[in-house]
């Protein structure tokens, strides 16, 4: 087994490496759920020019964080709006839509997202504007591809997973 997980390590470092050549930022220091949601406040302030109270930031969460993956994909797709605090409108995206090489490119590797009931570990993860978007599950050649389906399958039908109530609803 420890063979195995050196061998996943090892394929871990050389995709992150072949991405950061692709011009993706690694971040090593996003490990956990406050550290990705602290990095997407940030990407979301920068891409849209506004700065959110605390509050504010806690409700654009609840607004755009669902189980349904098809209202994830339209906050994705169009502009949306939100009501400040002092009742003004903000009409934001959450991607670059007219200039896609604008948009911040990051790959995400380790990170633990832990509920009441699950603390699931990804292997890799492919972030832009700070919303993780893509799940790699990364294994050895002595294991098969399905198994890292299957971990994946498993870690969505876990009750309380990261899918439905974090920012990882958008993978």
């Amino acid at each position: 087994m420890h063979l195995d997980m050196t061998k996943e390590q090892e394929i871990e470092q050389g995709l992150i490496k072949k991405l950061e050549e692709l011009k993706y930022s690694y971040r090593p220091d996003i490990r956990d759920r406050e550290a990705l949601e602290q990095n997407f406040r940030e990407k979301f302030e920068a891409l849209n020019r506004v700065r959110l109270t605390d509050a504010e930031f806690a409700r654009l969460l609840d607004d755009i964080i669902s189980s349904d993956v098809f209202a994830c994909a339209e906050h994705l797709r169009h502009r949306n709006t939100f009501e400040r605090e002092d009742g003004t409108p903000l009409h934001y995206q959450l991607v670059n839509l007219k200039d896609w090489c604008k948009n911040s490119f990051e790959v995400v590797n380790q990170l633990r997202i832990n509920t009441k009931s699950s603390f699931h570990r990804y292997d890799v993860i492919l972030v832009v504007n700070g919303l993780p978007l893509v799940q790699i599950e990364l294994k050895s050649l002595a294991v098969s591809p399905r198994r890292a389906m299957q971990q994946i399958v498993e870690y969505k039908h876990d009750p309380g997973n990261g899918y439905t109530n974090s920012l990882l609803c958008f993978m």
